[in-house]
């Protein structure tokens, strides 16, 4: 490099510094003029200044579940609330500030609208540390870490790590109308789904009837046999039994008035 060639390099460097210091000056005065009269059209300024620092943000977060714009506009929101509250005064650069306001934004965002089945706060908060450090450690590694070496960096028990890592399996959740065999005309998931089975109530109706049987006396469960298991009328029922119709009606009403009565009183 020549001499004029290097004090040219240099008086374009000593001219950025001082484009650099007269923008960061013209900031901070619109910073010091908003924070006083919170006008609209100052905010709007600072914003559309930032917004390439916001969508850097949102870049980082990129993810398959949220659209990269829905990220870019929660990143401006967070950079809109940091504006909002930033005090030029303490003399803290506004990027240092809004950043992590804009990252906790986004996170937020995650953490509240990307689960299909919310799980507690705690729970999910942690999911997303377990998730974060497995990416890093898959870096790190060269392969996916363990659940142990997850549960050692986190300083965390391994147990939480095995919860975690089950939790983040409610980020997704598959519609029951998808076919079985993705890309074919199948069978969709619910098709695998069963009912409920009535045979159930049934049989447990079935045992109900038989403890409560004992109650009654050899005739009386007898009589209710044929009356409701063989389907016999009280006039053939008598035939069999040896006494009239209208015994038979008798019994039947007093063994039905048995059963019931047991069965408000419940098991002895």
């Amino acid at each position: 490099m020549t001499p004029a060639t290097h004090a040219a390099s240099r008086r374009g460097a000593e001219a950025g510094k001082a484009r650099g210091r007269a923008d960061r000056l013209s900031e901070a005065l619109v910073f010091a003029r908003y924070s006083k009269s919170r006008d609209p059209a100052l905010r709007e300024q600072l914003v559309l200044t930032y917004l390439p620092l916001a969508r850097t943000i949102a870049r980082r977060y990129q993810s398959p579940r949220v659209p990269g714009e829905d990220l870019v506009q929660v990143a401006t929101i967070g950079l809109m609330k940091a504006i909002d509250r930033y005090d030029p005064d303490r003399g803290v650069a506004f990027s240092s500030y809004a950043v992590p306001t804009m990252v906790g934004e986004v996170q937020r965002h995650f953490r509240d609208h990307t689960w299909g089945v919310r799980p507690p706060r705690d729970l999910q908060e942690r999911a997303q540390r377990v998730l974060t450090l497995n990416r890093t450690l898959s870096a790190e590694l060269g392969r996916p870490p363990s659940a142990g070496e997850i549960a050692d960096r986190l300083k965390v028990s391994l147990e939480d790590v095995v919860e975690a890592l089950q939790a983040c399996d409610a980020r997704d959740t598959t519609s029951l109308d998808r076919p079985r065999v993705v890309g074919e005309e199948t069978d969709t998931l619910a098709d695998t789904i069963g009912g409920e089975d009535s045979e159930y109530d049934r049989v447990d109706d079935a045992i109900t009837a038989e403890l409560l049987m004992t109650r009654l006396d050899a005739r009386e469960r007898e009589i209710v046999r044929l009356r409701f298991h063989e389907d016999m009328t009280q006039s053939e029922i008598g035939e069999r039994i040896g006494c009239s119709q209208m015994h038979v009606s008798r019994l039947v009403r007093g063994a039905i008035a048995k059963l019931s009565a047991a069965a408000e009183s419940g098991p002895r």
